[in-house]
């Protein structure tokens, strides 16, 4: 192959790369992208995993290989290339390249195409997860992990086309932390912070008891669930053991836990909501607690007067103090009764 086809495979592989769709087809483009511009009769592409001994293959392009005892083709001889896919200062993959037994052998020059082809996948691979990162930023909370308000409003929308064209029930459970203003001003924004996370983790458990619901953070203490499919008895189930859970949660530093551990504790209240006969909007009440019917979580008892007079011992300092205040005021009005001397 002569350099202006291989300049060609490299263009062709770049562009096949750039409109791959995923990892799976990233994958695939590159296999055959590299198989066709080296001449082979197969190619794949695997990943190093971190923790792993052994590569974990992603994508295999042709005729089946002659494979070792760890699934790959093995080596054989100079029929087979390998190049490390390397991605800044690590080793992301390997890409192995291998011919028939009629084919020509592989020679220097072809070592060295490999390489630039494990290159050109390198840079698709960066663009890759350059993309899958800004993805995961845009629809994501970064407080919590669970899904943030951008990713609620597409899914809603989907999921309410989806109700007006099958008719499917759509369920929408709207739930904040009592309390939370309360935790912020008495242990700081750290420990409200973790508040927070403690209750995104318990609305992720909860709601994976319903299939395909999306668990997300709305903003500030406000929390959702979004489920398609699902009964309004299933519904509720799910929005009342959200709120036990958080009602066990610890503030944070210490103290009791729960709404009634005395201040500042992790309740939640909410409400659930399903698209009823009106595809438009959502219709009757799913049930479950609302936002007047949840409990708030009592604050910390406020200091008293030092004591009651009534109480006081019979020596206190107030009630002789108020003795001689009363004293001294009946000395003046009796003063301003009597008549001067003359």
């Amino acid at each position: 192959m002569g350099d202006e086809s291989r300049l060609r495979a490299v263009v062709g592989l770049a562009q096949a790369l750039a409109a791959a769709q995923g990892l799976p087809g990233l994958a695939r483009a590159a296999a055959e992208g590299a198989m066709a511009a080296l001449g082979g009769t197969s190619a794949t592409l695997a990943f190093r995993e971190s923790g792993h001994d052994g590569p974990r293959l992603l994508a295999t392009a042709g005729e089946p290989a002659a494979r070792g005892p760890a699934g790959f083709p093995g080596h054989g001889g100079g029929r087979r290339l390998v190049a490390p896919v390397a991605l800044e200062d690590r080793i992301w993959g390997e890409l192995s390249v291998r011919r028939g037994p009629g084919d020509p052998l592989f020679g220097p020059g072809d070592r060295e195409f490999a390489e630039v082809l494990a290159d050109v996948i390198a840079t698709g691979v960066t663009q890759y997860e350059r993309l899958a990162e800004a993805r995961r930023l845009a629809f994501t909370d970064p407080l919590t992990g669970l899904a943030n308000r951008r990713a609620v409003d597409i899914r809603l929308d989907e999921a309410l086309a989806e109700h007006r064209a099958t008719g499917a029930v759509v369920s929408l459970v709207v739930c904040d932390v009592n309390g939370l203003k309360k935790v912020n001003d008495t242990y700081g924004h750290a420990t409200g912070d973790r508040l927070l996370a403690r209750f995104g983790t318990v609305l992720s458990l909860c709601g994976a008891a319903v299939p395909g619901a999306l668990a997300a953070r709305l903003g500030g203490d406000e929390f959702c669930l979004v489920a398609v499919g699902a009964g309004a008895a299933e519904v509720e189930r799910v929005a009342e053991e959200v709120c036990r859970r958080a009602g066990e949660l610890d503030r944070g530093r210490g103290g009791s836990p729960g709404p009634g551990g005395g201040g500042g504790g992790g309740g939640a209240g909410g409400g659930a909501a399903r698209a009823g006969g009106a595809p438009s909007a959502a219709g009757s009440a799913a049930g479950g607690p609302g936002r007047r019917d949840a409990r708030r979580a009592p604050g910390p008892a406020r200091p008293g007067p030092p004591a009651a007079r009534r109480g006081c011992p019979r020596r206190c300092r107030c009630r002789g103090r108020s003795r001689r205040r009363r004293r001294a005021a009946a000395r003046r009005r009796r003063a301003r009764r009597s008549p001067r001397a003359g």
